[in-house]
């Protein structure tokens, strides 16, 4: 399987966070995701930390692999932050094609690095 494709412990194949990867360093990894209405994505399981930045409006529905479900409403402009989690499909419940941006926060990010770029006081 690739690095994007897992399967869960329900053997459940699991498929990429996103359509496409934008962009990736050592400290992040930028995913585009489009859902047109009625469009599922695909079960998927965040293993790092991430920020949604919708932007377009959404209304959607996750549905967790452990039966849960749960309703999500998103404005452009607005930043979720998720910690990682079970593996989970998301359903575009609206009549309008949802997109945004999602940002995966690498374990390779912290304190040296970040030292590394603050500006002197």
């Amino acid at each position: 399987m690739s690095d994007h494709v897992k399967e869960t412990t329900t053997m459940r194949v699991l498929g990429p966070i996103g359509d496409k990867i934008l962009f990736e360093n050592e400290f992040v990894r930028v995913w585009s995701v489009t859902l047109d209405p009625g469009q599922r994505q695909p079960w998927h399981q965040h293993l790092l930390p991430y920020l949604i930045v919708p932007l377009t409006e959404g209304r959607n529905e996750m549905t967790f692999d452990d039966g849960r479900v749960r309703q999500t409403q998103e404005k452009p402009g607005e930043v979720i932050w998720r910690e990682p989690g079970i593996p989970h499909e998301l359903l575009n419940c609206s009549d309008w094609q949802y997109r945004n941006v999602l940002v995966e926060i690498k374990a390779g990010a912290h304190g040296d690095a970040l030292q590394a770029n603050r500006p002197a006081s």
